[in-house]
């Protein structure tokens, strides 16, 4: 819950340290500003206030032009580019590039193909098709070490369309393959009981 007397007390201040904490809905306007708006202050009976932007124009105000709203801190806005990078890590961590395409990865992030790419390497300095292929072999060498499922079903089961091609990404980054580092792991040095 927001303190009235507090918002309003920091609207009146433009108090830098509560921009993005909450929005004040002016009555009057139908118009919802950050608490550092250099706009001319509407007195204290014609304005409401609201915890995010989202409640204040679920409430019926529409976002300032001077102040914009959408650029506070700890909206996606303020963060820029790089929450676009999360976003489209966390589809490929869910399997996005495994299933589809990175156009169809793209789309869903409402961006381009080629700008992706660019805030793959602006951001990660790898392409997404990259940071899909690592995630891909460190989910299979995770069951490799962890589990004793069959290599076909980790091959599967970490996104690879075939386990010709688990076994040449092994080969590539590893120079083993998939049953040569679970062999390894079974002979690796353990600790003696004392």
């Amino acid at each position: 819950m927001l303190d009235f007397e507090k918002c309003d007390a920091a609207r009146w201040r433009r108090d830098p340290a509560f921009d993005g904490r909450f929005f004040t809905g002016v009555k009057t306007t139908g118009i919802y500003c950050r608490p550092v708006c250099p706009v001319k202050q509407p007195l204290t009976k014609n304005v409401d206030y609201y915890p995010s932007a989202a409640a204040a124009e679920a409430a019926g105000f529409r976002p300032c032009l001077r102040c914009r709203p959408e650029t506070a801190p700890f909206s996606p806005a303020w963060q820029g580019t790089k929450t676009s990078v999360e976003r489209a890590l966390r589809l490929i961590k869910e399997g996005a590039i495994d299933h589809g395409t990175i156009a169809e990865l793209a789309d869903r992030l409402g961006i381009g193909e080629r700008h992706l790419g660019r805030l793959f390497q602006k951001h990660l300095g790898a392409s997404p098709g990259q940071v899909a292929r690592t995630m891909r072999l460190q989910r299979a060498k995770r069951l490799l070490d962890d589990t004793d499922l069959p290599v076909t079903d980790i091959a599967l089961q970490a996104g690879y369309g075939s386990i010709r091609r688990f076994n040449a990404a092994c080969k590539e980054v590893y120079s083993k393959t998939p049953t040569e580092l679970r062999e390894a792991r079974k002979t690796a040095w353990k600790p003696q009981p004392s």
